[in-house]
């Protein structure tokens, strides 16, 4: 069929390019080869990423490679208590003319780029992180009365630090649902470390190079929604975001009773576009079981929530995500 070669050049194409994207990405931050492609996963899936690590771990230098690799404009804004939400979203100054005249001219924040670097986001207090809230669900925001639109494609990749929580505040869940992936940043292994070191501290670093465009990354981005998703894994992800759910008719009890709220629709939308996003990094044309395995727990652990029973008895989320995960898997084979 017409379509479906088409679709499948695509992908052929596209996964070439991805390939380029992953080598030139890798001069810069050098191994971490998951986190990569989840951040990639994010990009092609038109969202936001939050990145989850201690300091020292490359995340900013990851943001930065990223867009000069998609070719992206980019722009960072380094979150503190102080920072208001018109540091991010701009703001109305009055000018005056030579003859007099006085008028207000719009002054753009920071947001008003192609990929936005918010640094240690939980440092801002609640009502400047909500000046996010617009931009990432809607690509626009409102100031002075006005809609002001941020154009595509538009991106905000977070990082936050896990163990510093003094003069910190935590995301709001509504907040925390508009990030598509959770990505857990983690200390290199000793041989990616050596690498590092070598790689580094000499007198000339590689620079990575531009892949794409923001005009590919686009078309990369109607590619993948075309992607068709198997009958069996449409049920695969729609068992799995409700298995979580406390109050769902059905649950386990070791969910209902660790489980204080779980993930919404968002998030199995969320996990419709990953699974497809994984599948075309490895150049499938259509996702399976595996992906969304693979896929689910950073997907859902930022949407759902140990109750205190649990986090007193030191539960783990991801433990949870698994296991669950794999009873599904258990249970869907034997059916």
């Amino acid at each position: 069929m017409p379509e479906t070669d088409d679709l499948l050049a695509g992908i052929e194409a596209l996964d070439a390019k991805l390939q380029q994207a992953r080598a030139s990405i890798t001069k810069r931050f050098i191994g971490q080869e998951r986190v990569v492609d989840l951040t990639l996963s994010v990009l092609l899936c038109g969202g936001h990423g939050l990145l989850i690590g201690l300091p020292g771990l490359g995340k900013t230098r990851l943001v930065e490679t990223l867009s000069t690799v998609m070719g992206l404009d980019g722009s960072r804004i380094q979150f503190t208590p102080d920072l208001m939400p018109a540091d991010i979203l701009g703001s109305e100054v009055l000018d005056t003319a030579a003859d007099g005249h006085r008028s207000f001219r719009f002054v753009p924040g920071p947001v008003f780029c192609q990929l936005l670097m918010a640094d240690e986001i939980n440092r801002a207090s609640p009502r400047t992180q909500s000046a996010l809230l617009q931009a990432m669900q809607e690509r626009m925001v409102t100031v002075a009365g006005e809609d002001r639109s941020l154009g595509a494609p538009f991106h905000v990749l977070a990082t936050q630090n896990p163990i510093e929580q003094e003069g910190t505040y935590p995301l709001p869940e509504a907040q925390l649902d508009r990030f598509l992936l959770q990505i857990d940043v983690n200390y290199p292994d000793r041989a990616t470390e050596r690498d590092i070191l070598l790689a580094t501290t000499g007198a000339v670093e590689t620079e990575a190079y531009q892949v794409f465009t923001a005009a590919e990354l686009i078309a990369a981005q109607t590619l993948l929604r075309r992607m068709p998703v198997g009958e069996s894994v449409v049920e695969m992800i729609l068992d799995l975001v409700r298995a979580f759910r406390p109050e769902e008719p059905g649950v386990s009890d070791h969910v209902a009773q660790t489980v204080a709220w779980g993930p919404g629709p968002r998030a199995a939308q969320a996990l419709m576009l990953a699974v497809r996003a994984r599948a075309l990094l490895q150049g499938r044309l259509a996702p399976n079981a595996e992906d969304v395995l693979d896929m689910a727990q950073p997907v859902l652990s930022h949407r759902m929530q140990l109750n205190f029973a649990a986090r007193a008895r030191g539960d783990s989320l991801a433990a949870l995500i698994a296991e669950t995960a794999a009873d599904l898997t258990r249970s869907g084979a034997a059916a």
